[in-house]
């Protein structure tokens, strides 16, 4: 643990000992991740390739065995929030308290005996930023929970949970690709997940050692999966899946796609997602076809065919992201394309290290030029999955 992790943790803990009177049991962090490749198709039991940020959610716990949940989090202020975990019941808090309160629930519906906690939070992972901040809060609350509890779950079991309390206690339709990140990812390494059977393989990601950075572009502008639009496009997917008579749009293989397009006729909004999902998988297949063998570079042109795809065919970028993605390969990088679930968020450019300052300069100029908010621009470092750090 770096030093700067470490004074994070003591921070955490401190504070965790002014609000509750003792300290804490444990301090656990889990980050937030950057998807490389791989856009929409989680729920599609497709493939993804995340890897963790160094930005963390850090959480403070300790035990509780008399059905009390306490809850603080430097980020939203206030006061602590106390609940009943025998009273938890999905879609009855619209907090921000609802995602860890959501794991409790989750594991103990899963028949866990998780009899209560007092738990502080402070998060470096920028929310509505397409990075997975709900994730990263929920996975280190489950963590956290699991040691403490002695529950033995594995990286995939905590995440799989995870995304079950967003899924209904939360009530926001997302697929199992973020929680998965935050659990399971190794530093230096990016993750090809496959979300049908939760394979992992974890493929060698070092841009640095090759004169490369990938820099993340914070839109600064907020989005909401559990708004109607996200769940509007899974829906879409799932009719797609059920006129083409397979379980999901990941068994549509990539050279039927056009004979399956033929066959949804002149139902144009799922015709578009269905060419996004099947050609996204492909993407997703290539680059780590790439990575392995050696040719990072060549993975920038598979970034723009994912975002034109993103942008024109699931409909989910915004004029700031699509500003991102063309200045920055104007100004010579290798690659760009939006990030995350979309509606705002950040986008990843891909860049040789010297070209870094122009491409930055050039991308918050042209955001000055059309009147934009300033973005927020930082290197993207592949890091350590959800782990215990005091």
């Amino acid at each position: 643990m770096s030093e700067s992790s470490a004074a994070v943790a003591e921070a955490v803990a401190a504070r965790f000992e002014e609000l509750y009177g003792g300290a804490p049991d444990g301090v656990w962090a889990a980050p937030g991740r950057v998807n490389l490749i791989g856009e929409h198709t989680d729920y599609n039991d497709g493939f993804v390739m995340p890897f963790a940020l160094p930005h963390t959610a850090v959480a403070a716990v300790s035990r509780r065995d008399d059905g009390v949940l306490r809850l603080h989090s430097d980020d939203i202020g206030g006061r602590v929030v106390e609940l009943a975990v025998d009273d938890l019941a999905p879609e009855s808090d619209k907090r921000w308290t609802a995602y860890p309160a959501g794991v409790v629930w989750a594991l103990r519906e899963a028949g866990h005996g998780v009899t209560g906690a007092d738990v502080h939070l402070a998060s470096s992972v920028p929310a509505g930023a397409g990075l997975s901040s709900s994730a990263a809060l929920e996975v280190v609350v489950a963590l956290a929970l699991n040691d403490l509890f002695g529950l033995g779950l594995r990286g995939w079991q905590l995440a799989r949970l995870s995304q079950r309390a967003e899924n209904v206690y939360v009530g926001a339709p997302v697929g199992i690709m973020d929680q998965t990140a935050s659990a399971c990812c190794e530093a230096g390494h990016a993750l090809f997940l496959d979300t049908r059977d939760l394979s992992q393989r974890q493929i060698p990601f070092d841009l640095a050692a090759e004169g490369m950075r990938l820099l993340v572009v914070d839109t600064q502008v907020k989005h909401s999966h559990s708004e109607g639009e996200y769940g509007k496009r899974r829906e879409g997917c799932e009719k797609g899946a059920a006129l083409l008579g397979v379980d999901a749009l990941r068994d549509v293989p990539y050279e039927e796609l056009d004979a399956a397009l033929a066959r949804l006729g002149d139902d144009e909004e799922v015709r578009r997602l269905v060419r996004h999902v099947v050609t996204e998988d492909h993407r997703v297949e290539q680059v780590v076809s790439l990575l392995e063998s050696g040719d990072t570079r060549a993975i920038g042109p598979l970034l723009i065919e994912g975002h034109a795809s993103l942008r024109d065919d699931f409909r989910v970028s915004c004029p700031e992201l699509d500003l991102v993605v063309d200045t920055a390969v104007s100004a010579g990088a290798l690659g760009a394309r939006m990030t995350g679930g979309g509606f705002g968020g950040s986008a990843i450019v891909l860049v040789e290290e010297g070209d870094v300052p122009a491409v930055t300069k050039a991308v918050e100029e042209a955001f000055a030029a059309a009147g934009f908010t300033t973005p927020r621009v930082f290197e993207a470092v592949p890091s350590a999955g959800a782990r215990r750090v005091r």
